[in-house]
């Protein structure tokens, strides 16, 4: 399994540096454009929330982009820490290609 060193950036990462920040966006703001409780919000600024399939639709509405966008993100970020973990890539690795029956 290929695996890049450099850890991705996170979900959270992108969210702050990348929209938030740009648009002078606090916490509080984005919550009320997406129509959730602050705290969910602070939650995926500091990566102890992962992006949903409702959360990637609902920053995909707030910012113009598309949920795809959010998802990839938060499937990058999931897979680096996956084959990081020794324990995770062991267990991953167990895992056999299924042979057709003859």
């Amino acid at each position: 399994m290929l695996m890049t060193k450099r850890k991705p950036s996170s979900a959270g990462e992108i969210l702050l540096q990348e929209f938030m920040e740009p648009l002078g966006l606090t916490q509080s703001d984005l919550a009320q454009a997406m129509g959730v409780p602050r705290k969910h919000v602070n939650e995926l600024c500091n990566n102890r929330r992962a992006i949903t399939a409702d959360t990637g639709l609902m920053l995909a509405r707030v910012f113009g982009n598309s949920a795809d966008f959010w998802l990839n993100v938060q499937r990058r970020s999931d897979v680096w820490n996956a084959l990081d973990s020794p324990e995770r890539r062991k267990r991953i690795e167990r895992a056999r290609p299924v042979r057709p029956a003859a």
